[in-house]
């Protein structure tokens, strides 16, 4: 059975699938049909090089692979996913375990992802949904988002009816007018109006209250890896497009049902090769350089090949150090952009697991503030197998920790130390657990999205027209962000070679590109001039 008969990714045969199934619950959802061509590449096939197996170079992979391109996709790490991958450990009983760099949502407004993924898993049986989204401060403020209406703007103003976080005198210090720039989100416009402002200094701005901002707005900041003095207003104001106010998709999301290598990536794997692709992991390409007759030749720490094309999807520090060793990639100032792209602050994600379990009420995720660095709180045997198997047979928990944005050169044994304190701080009853066996994964890999910096972020396309770049560190003018971004921008890329071959491309999704409401939208462009 080929790809195009299993899923809808937009292809002739997936057009006949049902459009609900792509694209959510929300009728406006924007599709937009991929370049026209051949169904598969005859002849002598064009080969394609894709650097990097996190989300954007499986989607490039995949959309490449179905065309009938040979492609080889090389990744460094012995395992797929990027930043959303899985590798094996073991507890000190001998329990086999998946370790990874923690939780992920997969939220509904995720078209391009979650097409991606419904190649192996067309009904997204793998994924499980989570009943709600909880956000608790210290203070004691509770929210969540299983009772507000999904459908805008009906959820901004059931969010604020049924939110302990705001109170009338709340409601009337909002300043509606510096407000206005949520309701008429359009890219690239919105870097136009607010990327030279810090999505902190927005929030000032607007003057939504404390308790609100850390339960509902610096959420969405901490889901970039960055404080929200260092972010740009324009992608916190994105954020809020694609999950509050522009989509109808709500922000209750789902996770996968199995860790990320068994759920999602070695199906794909599988798939890939199915269609003809070479998958290279533990390879690590070592520069890659343009041939006279327009292709390149990618060498690696084993052989050296020549492709047609080439697919960049690297992360920020892995891009900026593939291009300064490929001294003859791009131009000048393409080259000088990419060398000043940066990264998020480090991050630190701790797993525990615990020889008793957490209270039966405490739910799957739990997003937090005010508890020192604490982020958030996973009970990962709520819904992934392995460690439901692991907390039945031992009476224990599996419990993960995240800390965003942490301080750089804080000594790390003291907030690893300290996040522990904090779980005992949300929930007392950790405190007389013993710790079986812990993981502490300290990263340091995210883009960071500054104030001011969409200008000199990489596009799909760069100087070489056969040498793509895919990630979620890309700018592209679709309303997307974080994994969605990646799926997308992989997608983009693929499209880009497929239509100098003449073959059919992919058809994408998105949340709608323009504020649900005509009213709101006519008032923030008169205010905005």
């Amino acid at each position: 059975m080929t790809g195009e008969r299993r899923t809808t990714d937009g292809t002739a045969d997936g057009r006949r699938a049902s459009a609900g199934a792509r694209r959510g619950r929300d009728r406006r959802a924007r599709v937009l049909p991929g370049p026209e061509g051949r169904r598969r590449a005859d002849g002598a096939r064009p080969s394609v090089a894709v650097v990097g197996g996190g989300i954007a170079g499986l989607a490039a992979a995949t959309a490449l692979a179905e065309r009938g391109v040979a492609v080889t996709l090389y990744e460094r790490q012995p395992y797929l996913g990027g930043r959303v991958g899985g590798w094996p450990t073991r507890l000190p009983d001998g329990t086999p375990v998946t370790m990874s760099r923690g939780f992920h949502a997969f939220f509904r407004q995720y078209y391009n992802l979650r097409g991606l993924l419904r190649r192996t898993d067309p009904a997204l049986e793998r994924l499980a949904g989570l009943p709600d989204y909880p956000l608790l401060h210290a203070g004691g403020a509770r929210d969540g988002f299983r009772r507000v209406p999904r459908t805008p703007p009906f959820s901004a103003l059931g969010f604020a009816l049924l939110s302990p976080s705001f109170g009338l005198r709340d409601l009337r210090a909002l300043d509606p007018v510096a407000a206005l720039p949520l309701f008429d989100v359009r890219v690239p416009d919105v870097y136009t109006r607010l990327d030279d402002i810090s999505a902190h200094d927005f929030l000032d701005a607007v003057r939504f209250p404390d308790q609100a901002r850390h339960l509902a707005f610096e959420v969405f900041s901490r889901s970039f890896f960055a404080d929200p003095r260092q972010l740009s207003a324009a992608e916190l104001a994105l954020m809020f497009h694609i999950y509050f106010l522009g989509s109808a998709e709500g922000l209750l999301f789902d996770v996968p049902r199995a860790p990320f290598p068994a759920a999602l990536w070695n199906p794909l794997a599988a798939y890939l090769e199915g269609h003809g692709a070479v998958v290279r992991t533990d390879t690590s390409v070592d520069h890659v350089e343009p041939t006279r007759d327009g292709g390149h030749r990618v060498t690696t720490d084993e052989d050296e090949t020549h492709h047609d094309g080439v697919v960049l999807a690297l992360d920020t520090a892995g891009l900026r150090s593939l291009v300064a060793r490929s001294e003859r990639l791009g131009d000048a100032p393409w080259r000088e952009r990419i060398a000043g792209l940066r990264t998020a602050p480090p991050f630190l994600v701790t797993r525990l697991w615990l020889d008793r379990p957490v209270a039966a009420d405490r739910p799957g995720f739990l997003g937090t503030s005010g508890f020192g660095t604490l982020d958030n709180i996973s009970v990962l045997e709520r819904w992934e197998d392995e460690a439901a198997r692991w907390a039945a047979r031992t009476a224990g928990s599996v419990v993960e920790l995240h800390a965003y944005a942490v301080r750089p050169h804080s000594p790390r044994d003291v907030e690893e130390k300290r996040l522990v304190e904090q779980l005992h701080r949300v929930y007392p009853e950790t405190c007389a657990a013993r710790v079986v066996d812990s993981r502490h994964e300290w990263r340091e890999d995210c883009p960071l999205f500054p104030v001011g910096g969409y200008r000199d972020r990489p596009t799909v396309r760069t100087p070489d027209p056969r040498l793509t770049v895919a990630g979620d560190l890309v700018c592209t003018d679709l309303p997307v962000a974080l994994m969605e971004r990646a799926a997308t921008t992989g997608f983009q890329a693929a499209n880009a070679l497929l239509r100098q071959w003449g073959l059919r491309g992919q058809t994408l999704w998105t949340v709608p590109d323009r504020g649900r409401n005509a009213v709101l939208r006519s008032l923030a462009r008169w205010v905005s001039g």
